[in-house]
């Protein structure tokens, strides 16, 4: 709470600088930040709408069995498949991977899950092999891999 009375203190406090330094280029900022702001509404509206919709329709109950402890290391490697063939921006992830770990998913397995969100794409591996060659991709996406559950490894041990 304090850290959040501090930021808007700090802002209250940088915004009356701000009016008086010049009220022309102030305004013409808050005018671009609402621009932005509508520009994005829709992803942010969507990153709620899969944040509800996943903890509306699992339960922590059924999240702690699938990604879980209880679970043990085929979660792991469930979430880095699942990580590996879906496309979606981190924008909806990294909140996604939050609330499944506040529901009781494990760090390693959300570990796991965003690497290979980040590092791997099966979905993109058809445009990749016509662009770079299927060597070349089917190395990285592999070496990718592997590197995730390493990662998710340590990221289990380390926190």
């Amino acid at each position: 709470m304090v850290t959040i009375i501090t930021i808007y203190g700090l802002l209250g406090i940088f915004l009356i600088i701000s009016l008086l330094k010049s009220k022309k280029n102030t305004l013409k900022a808050f005018k671009i930040g609402g621009r932005a702001l509508v520009k994005s509404a829709p992803s942010l509206l969507a990153v709620l709408g899969i944040v509800g919709l996943t903890l509306g329709i699992l339960t922590p109950e059924t999240i702690s069995k699938l990604v879980g402890a209880e679970a043990g290391f085929t979660a792991t490697i469930f979430a880095a498949v699942l990580g590996a063939i879906t496309l979606i921006p981190s924008l909806i992830a990294f909140p996604l991977a939050g609330s499944l770990l506040r529901s009781g998913a494990t760090i390693m397995t959300i570990s796991a899950f965003i690497t290979t969100l980040v590092m791997v794409g099966l979905v993109t591996a058809p445009l990749e092999i016509k662009e770079l060659g299927k060597k070349f991709t089917l190395l990285r996406n592999g070496l990718g891999f592997i590197s995730a559950l390493i990662i998710a490894g340590i990221m289990g041990v380390l926190l």
